[in-house]
């Protein structure tokens, strides 16, 4: 097939991040967007040129059962092509919302090239939604077709709208099987789009009010992930495999788009049951060079000891939420690599990482990645800071940054207030320009006039053996404002007791300053969005709720009810 000028110059870009992975400095100093045009369309003009006769593996998953499948990259061409020319006879054209309820199955990977080839809009779902959920979503983004697994379409049954219905799996009434796309035919997709086109519409975590509605451009996600290809470190012939459920920005991000801009293999493991030991042996026998997994999976395996590090692996990162220090240091011990951590909302792709190669700073976020301009900002002033807000300046034209809010002016108005986009995260840049993630706006309080960041705080407690994850929030309190409160959910084998909690509080009070020591301690199920994020809107909820009614919380443990602890 032929090939266009902007598949040239997405390759030139991408083959100067590849050479440049090492050298942060001359990356930033030198490296530029590349201008693919007005029509660069990822699926048809990047995938389909490399799948292109290549029968190098694509994807390949491994099932809990050890079953497995590899397809290679024509493969997924000539299937995806016969999807897209299927639904193309069944009504979906540029435009159309499609929403894609599936799991890490063949059937998720071919759906995204189709629908990406007809120049429609992806609207990946978690499987974990629920009718009422899935309502908001078909009306607000004015679903036009739905695939989902056969064991899913009755959450439908209750859900309005004039769609067309696709199930994988066995024939449901009503709805059409995806396999007869199988009979069509697998010519190319020729279908126009336009870069400013919408690709990918996701829904935020919706911490703290209805999820808001991310527009992302044929433009902005394919060829922004060239940064989330850079941070990663992933080159061609690697495999890669990313812990990440589909429905979230996280999946498309590494799942996706940056192990096929790389021309990597997609390696998945899906299982029920976490099991660390499982995990590494399929790391190992598949040779896994790229290991990627949330702040969440890395506890675990330092929980199970997890000393031996799978042999092929090159390049370890963590995503999501901040890691802390402790976890770092731990692998770093047994495995001789560091964790990388990296920066990036629903509403962006990639923004700042330790790339590989670089220093890494334990606990720190990293730099800006290349193409990509960072403004902290003081969010009283509105003046650039050491310490201030994560902003993205607007004057710059930030290429991987979504096109805004669906039906939502006002709250697109609101984050690009000021010339920046706003992302609600606090940091602090150090002389060296290392980027340290603080908390986010609304989760940093002030105790005795001091501001505690809650990142802090829980970086400490989970160095002690018996934290297995932690949330602290700001818990009213007449004389200091607020008093430090954590929530903890338990490592096994350790019991919500007094001594438990008067281990932490010692802990606490030995390795924290006085005003942002732990008053008060609470074991707790923590709270979580469908994506895995800790919810502390809840638990500052909590927090007031108990202060106005003026009730203590009975099953919290407070400094003063230890002798042994002088309070300060």
């Amino acid at each position: 097939m032929s090939t266009s000028p902007g598949t040239v110059a997405f390759r030139h870009a991408r083959d100067q991040l590849i050479a440049l992975r090492e050298d942060g400095a001359r990356a930033a100093a030198s490296w530029r967007w590349p201008d693919v045009g007005d029509s660069f369309n990822w699926a048809r003009d990047w995938f389909d040129v490399v799948a292109e006769a290549n029968e190098k593996t694509a994807l390949w998953i491994v099932e809990e059962d050890g079953s497995e499948r590899k397809y290679s990259f024509a493969e997924l061409r000539r299937r995806s092509n016969q999807v897209a020319n299927w639904l193309r006879e069944r009504g979906v054209g540029r435009g159309d919302p499609v929403m894609l309820m599936l799991g890490n199955q063949v059937e998720l990977w071919v759906s995204m090239l189709a629908v990406m080839k007809l120049g429609a809009v992806i609207l990946p779902t978690s499987a974990v939604l629920v009718p009422h959920e899935l309502a908001d979503r078909v009306e607000r983004a004015q679903v036009r077709q739905v695939i989902a697994n056969t064991e899913d379409a009755h959450k439908f049954d209750t859900v309005p709208g004039d769609y067309l219905r696709i199930s994988v799996g066995a024939r449901v009434d009503g709805w059409l099987p995806f396999a007869d796309a199988s009979d069509s035919s697998a010519a190319d997709v020729e279908a126009s789009v336009s870069t400013d086109d919408p690709s990918l519409v996701y829904f935020t975590s919706g911490t703290t009010s209805r999820p808001k509605i991310v527009v992302h451009t044929y433009r902005a996600y394919p060829v922004g992930h060239l940064t989330t290809m850079y941070w990663i470190g992933v080159r061609p012939g690697d495999v890669h495999l990313a812990i990440s459920s589909p429905g979230w920005g996280k999946h498309a991000w590494s799942s996706f788009f940056a192990p096929w801009i790389a021309e990597a293999t997609v390696f998945v493991y899906n299982y029920v049951r976490f099991d660390p030991e499982a995990l590494m042996k399929q790391l190992d026998r598949a040779a896994v060079t790229s290991f990627c997994a949330p702040p969440t999976v890395w506890r675990m395996l330092i929980q199970h000891d997890i000393e031996r590090r799978p042999g092929a692996l090159r390049e370890i990162l963590s995503a999501g939420e901040p890691l802390n220090p402790e976890v770092i240091a731990r692998i770093k011990q047994w495995w001789g690599l560091e964790i990388r951590d990296g920066y990036g909302q629903t509403e962006t792709t990639a923004l700042i990482g330790n790339a590989p190669g670089a220093a890494v700073v334990p606990g720190a976020m990293g730099r800006p990645l290349p193409g990509v301009e960072i403004a902290l900002i003081d969010p009283i002033t509105g003046a650039p800071a050491s310490e201030g807000e994560i902003c993205l300046d607007l004057a710059a034209v930030p290429l991987n940054l979504m096109a805004g809010y669906l039906g939502s002016p006002e709250a697109t108005a609101e984050s690009m207030r000021g010339g920046y986009f706003h992302t609600g995260d606090v940091a602090v840049r150090d002389d060296d320009g290392c980027i340290t993630f603080v908390g986010r706006t609304d989760d940093i309080f002030k105790s005795s006039d001091f501001k505690v960041s809650p990142f802090e705080v829980e970086s400490i407690l989970i160095e002690h053996p018996a934290v297995h994850e932690a949330a602290v929030v700001g818990a009213p309190d007449e004389t200091r404002l607020n008093v430090t409160k954590a929530y903890v959910a338990l490592a096994a084998g350790w019991a919500p007791s007094q001594e438990t909690a008067f281990a932490l509080l010692s802990h606490a009070r030995a390795s924290l300053p006085p005003y942002m020591r732990v008053r008060r301690i609470e074991f707790f199920e923590l709270p979580k969005t469908a994506s895995g994020k800790i919810r502390r809107v809840e638990l500052r909820q909590r927090e007031v709720e108990a202060a106005t009614s003026g009730i203590r919380i009975a099953v919290e443990w407070r400094e003063e009810d230890f002798p042994g602890l002088k309070r300060g």
